[in-house]
């Protein structure tokens, strides 16, 4: 009997033993266990305050990035003075522009300049002299330039641009800007022209390489362009028509680097 008692009473210690050490070592994974609840409750109200100063961020960009009803709305004061300053003088520029006594002046060369092209050239039904304000025009025909579909300037044509390169050397102050233009007319790629817009640029440049070449004109004067067919005098609804607006215009202006470098010392 005693024994008995005695087997009873170490299983019950046995038991409780091995109770608390179950005990124990699941409070220790509880206390683990919270541990990681309460790190990854910090990262992630460090994560949230991040997001909420990214968010304040993007949309401070955003009201910055919009556009502006004026560009002195983010300029400093400093900056906006000078601003100031740049369009006073732009103004100033356009005034003088203006003015009835430089008005005058410039009209009164450009005009000279249409007399002594008409008495050189002389009267004809292709070639078409005026002047706009202080730009003068030469319209000339490509039957006295150009072969048809050819950028080739003729023998005849040579004595009209010499004339006109007298002039233009006479005008060192001045720029001439030429002009090619062609009918609507498809123009078939023979693998060195490609179209009417090739076409007329390329006699553009055989003008201005003349005038640089054979007649001593400053290459700094002179500006190259095309037009093609999309600049017609009239419509291209009949054959007369047509070759009205295969011509040649050959511009004479004043320069206008000189304003732009005002603008750009202001």
């Amino acid at each position: 009997m005693k024994k008995a008692l005695l087997i009873a009473c170490i299983s019950t210690v046995v038991l409780s033993c091995g109770s608390s050490k179950k005990i124990t070592n699941l409070e220790e994974k509880n206390k683990y266990i919270q541990d990681l609840l309460n790190t990854c409750a910090v990262k992630l109200n460090l994560t949230l305050e991040e997001y909420n100063a990214l968010s304040e961020k993007f949309k401070e960009v955003s009201q910055n990035n919009q556009p502006q009803t004026t560009s002195l709305d983010i300029m400093n004061s400093e900056s906006a003075a000078d601003f100031e300053k740049l369009l006073e003088g732009i103004r100033e520029d356009r005034l003088k522009s203006t003015d009835p006594k430089n008005y005058n002046r410039n009209d009164s060369i450009a005009s000279t300049l249409v007399t002594d092209l008409r008495k050189s050239i002389g009267e004809s039904k292709e070639i078409e002299i005026n002047v706009d304000k202080d730009v003068v025009f030469i319209s000339i025909s490509d039957k006295l330039l150009f072969g048809s579909g050819s950028y080739v300037i003729s023998d005849g044509a040579r004595d009209l641009l010499g004339k006109v390169a007298s002039i233009i050397n006479g005008k060192p102050d001045f720029e001439c800007m030429v002009e090619g233009h062609t009918d609507n007319v498809p123009l078939k790629s023979n693998g060195i022209i490609l179209d009417n817009w090739d076409l007329s640029v390329k006699r553009s440049t055989a003008i201005v390489r003349a005038l640089i070449y054979e007649f001593k004109v400053s290459p700094k004067q002179l500006i190259a362009s095309g037009r093609g067919e999309f600049m017609p005098v009239v419509e291209n609804t009949t054959p007369e028509n047509r070759s009205a607006n295969r011509r040649a215009r050959i511009m004479i202006m004043p320069k206008i680097s000189q304003f732009y470098k005002t603008i750009e010392k202001k």
